[in-house]
C-alpha cells in the first residue's frame, strides 16, 4: 500500500513568531490520521539560541479521555522543534522535527507517516509502569 505523507507549507524564517509556529504546529496535526476520541493541547515550552540557529520547542500532550475516566490516566507527549537557520536566507521556510516522548528517533513531517500507535504504544508503556510500582 503507498501511504501519502501530508504536510503543509511552513512559515518562512522572516515570517515566524512563536503564535506562528504554535499555530503551524495545529495545522500539521490536523492532517495527520488519528482517531477523535484522542484530544490534544499544544504548549510552547523554549526558545534556544544556538551558534547558527534559533530553535523553538513545542510540546503537543495527547490522551483519551472518556466518560467513565475524564481525566486519563496517562498522556503521552510529542516534542516539536521549529529551527530557522542563521547561515541560510530567512526567505526560505523554517525546519521542523518531532520526537516522541522517550524516543529518541527524530521524524521530519515531510518524510514521515504519522502513527497513532505511537501515542497508543506510550500510555499503555506507562499504564503497565504504574502497575508494576
Amino acid at each position: 500500500t503507498q501511504y501519502v505523507i501530508k504536510n503543509i507549507q511552513w512559515t518562512t524564517g522572516n515570517d515566524f513568531t512563536v503564535e506562528r509556529g504554535l499555530q503551524q504546529i495545529e495545522e500539521l496535526i490536523s492532517t495527520w490520521d488519528v482517531h477523535e476520541r484522542w484530544l490534544h493541547w499544544s504548549e510552547f515550552l523554549k526558545e534556544e539560541e544556538l551558534k547558527y540557529s534559533k530553535r523553538y520547542l513545542y510540546r503537543v500532550c495527547w490522551s483519551v479521555p472518556t466518560r467513565r475516566k475524564p481525566i486519563p490516566r496517562a498522556t503521552a507527549s510529542v516534542y516539536f522543534v521549529i529551527e530557522i537557520s542563521k547561515t541560510k536566507p530567512a526567505t526560505l521556510p523554517v525546519e521542523v522535527f518531532f520526537t516522541m516522548e522517550s524516543s529518541k528517533l527524530i521524524h521530519r513531517p515531510e518524510q514521515c507517516q504519522f502513527r497513532e500507535k505511537w501515542l497508543k504504544d506510550i500510555i499503555e508503556n506507562k499504564i503497565i509502569l504504574m502497575e508494576r510500582l
